[in-house]
Order: C-alpha cells, then structure tokens, then sequence
C-alpha cells in the first residue's frame, strides 16, 4: 500500500434528512420540510473524505444485510475504498440517523445504531494484516467501546498513528488515551471529557493541556465556524476557520478528520495538517448532506491557494512600502523565499513587488 495509506474504523448510516426553517422544539410539529436521503455514519464519512482529498482508504465497519446496506457499500466502493472487511450482519439492520438541519445549517441527530453496534473486537483481529500497512488509523465512538480499544492496540503495535475523535463522548480510560495519537473532540465534547468549558481559545486551551496530561501526544479541538485549537509539544495555536456560507454542517467535523488523517499520513506538520483539514471542512458545510459534501483534492488545495493570497495582500496593503519586512514578520523568509505557510513563496511570486 502507498504511504497516504489510511484505515478507518467506524460506522456507517444511511441519513434521512429533513431540511427545515429551524428544528422543532419537544413535542412541537413544523411542516413544509425538504426531504433527502444520503449516506452517513461518522466512519463512512470520514473514509470518504479521506479518500477524495487523495487518501488509499480501507474501511473496516459492519451493516445489515439489507438495501440500505447495500447502498451504503456501493458508495463507499465507488469512491475507491476498499471495503473487503467491511462485515455483513445477518440479523441486524444498517444504521440509520434521522436528522434536521435548520436554515443556518444547524442540525439535531437521532441515530438507530443497528449493525454498527455489533462491531465487534473479533471482526478488527480478522483484519489485523491491514494494520501493518497503513500510516494513519482513524476512530469514532459509534462502535462499541471495546471494540475501539482493540483496534488501538493492533494500530499501536503495528507503528500506525492513531487519531481519535471521541463522538459520541463519553469518559475514556486513561491506559486507552495515552495510545492516542491524536484526539480530535469539538468543544462540546472536550468539556464532557474533561469538564473545562471550551467554547473560546482560553477555555480550549485549558481542555486541551487536561487532555495533554492524562497522556494523549497531541490534541486539536474543532470549534465550528470559529476554526479549531491545536496543542501539542511546543505547540498551542488557534487555526482560524474560513468564512463561508453554511447549507449543512452534519458532517464537518467527519470531513475535518477524514482529511486530516490524509495530510498526516503525507507527512504534513499537525499545524499544516489543521490547515488543510479545515479547508475541506469549510468547503463541506456549503452542501447539503454529509458523504456528497466531501470536497475533492482539488477543490481544497483550490481554497487554502485563495486564502494564502489574501492573507498576503492583506499584509502588504496595511504594511504599503514596509510590506515586505511585515510580510517576513508574518510567514518569515528563507534564501530569499518567504516560509510558514506551505506554498507561500508560490503565492507571493504571483504578487506585484510591493516596493515598485
């Protein structure tokens, strides 16, 4: 298998979708709805957009032996992914997650986990050759605990770095944390492990040195349309999000990891790699639904291009003649090139000389 070689563990759902002007409070009935019916589960979604923004992704995930199943593996085929191990439950449906998406993008979900909850450790060891093979392993807390815990150990042992995004949160054990490559909770779900509210920089920061200190190597918190905290050794910096329209934010965070695990296995920095995930996930909250919203390489590599090049205008018009000494303050300049924004010296070579 290639280096960008990616495994995913997880779920996989079949989302039936109603779009409305906002969500219906308890016991309250909204008419006049737009209906969709996509394919979800956080481990689907993850493997599908790892594998667009150019990942070799295998999944590993268990469905029930129906027609929502077989969609669902259809799909996850059609994008490239290996599903070989993806096991056929004889007795319990696929997963379903029915959700409302309010005008703003907002959603509220209920998921009926069927088949994924019998995911089983036994159906992971039946794959451990995999495991030998891939550079990154991604899990969610769809699946049953023990479950998680043994594919971590399989990761472990066979040197692949493990990224956690632990949702549904729940409390973790210590001896399972201290595994973890990386953990990736939003801020809802950095305040459930660890009781720190994380809803602003300073409150993530907090969350982030008390998941630091039960042993996790490296924490990212995503905070929706703010952008997402990055801390690890020598590192405690806020990635600002790109600002765009949202239409559906269902699967933001999957997107955000999916990709993120793409830029790891590729050897990116966790700086660069938080950058790259967040345009894809910036560019998947401006479409409906959760697997279609996955943005391809291109479309990523597209926005980051976009944002690199105002970022370097918007310093050298603040900075007028000064603009290059400010510039290097900003990105820094090696051998005459301009550094700390991978690309960068492509962008500026494109810009007038700010000194003419």
């Amino acid at each position: 298998m290639p280096k960008n070689s990616i495994l995913v563990i997880g779920s996989s759902n079949t989302d039936l979708i109603i779009k409305m002007e906002r969500i219906p409070k308890s016991g309250e009935t909204i008419l006049g709805g737009e209906f969709a019916r996509t394919a979800g589960g956080k481990g689907a979604n993850q493997a599908v957009g790892a594998a667009r923004a150019g990942g070799s992704v295998s999944f590993i995930g268990r469905i029930g032996r129906d027609e929502f199943g077989d969609s669902a593996l259809a799909g996850l085929a059609a994008d490239g992914i290996n599903v070989e191990h993806v096991v056929r439950d004889e007795t319990s449906p696929s997963g379903i997650a029915f959700i409302f998406v309010g005008r703003q993008g907002e959603n509220s979900i209920g998921v009926a986990s069927g088949a994924n909850a019998k995911l089983s450790p036994d159906d992971v060891r039946k794959a451990r050759k995999i495991f030998g093979n891939v550079a990154v392993v991604i899990l969610q807390l769809e699946v049953p605990l023990k479950t998680v815990a043994a594919a971590i150990k399989l990761a472990a042992a066979a040197g692949a770095k493990v990224i956690l995004n632990p949702a549904p949160a729940q409390k973790l054990p210590a001896s399972l944390l201290r595994q973890v490559y990386l953990l990736t909770p939003n801020e809802n779900e950095a305040e459930i492990l660890t009781g720190i509210p994380a809803g602003d920089e300073a409150g993530a920061a907090r969350a982030a040195q008390s998941l630091l200190a039960w042993g996790v190597k490296n924490v990212i918190i995503t905070m929706g349309a703010r952008g997402a905290f990055v801390a690890a050794q020598g590192i405690r910096q806020f990635v600002p999000a790109h600002k765009m329209k949202a239409v559906d934010t269902t699967a933001a965070g999957d997107i955000f990891n999916g990709t993120l695990a793409v830029a790891l296995a590729e050897g990116k920095s966790l700086l660069d790699a938080a950058h790259f995930a967040g345009a894809a996930a910036a560019i998947s909250v401006t479409r409906f639904g959760a697997q279609a919203s996955a943005p391809s390489r291109r479309e990523i590599e597209r926005l980051l291009a976009e944002g690199k090049v105002a970022r370097v205008r918007a310093v050298l018009h603040a900075n007028g003649r000064n603009g290059s000494a400010a510039l290097g303050r900003t990105l820094g300049r090696r051998n005459g090139t301009w550094i700390g924004l991978s690309g960068a010296s492509t962008v500026c070579s494109k810009l007038p000389n700010d000194n003419a």
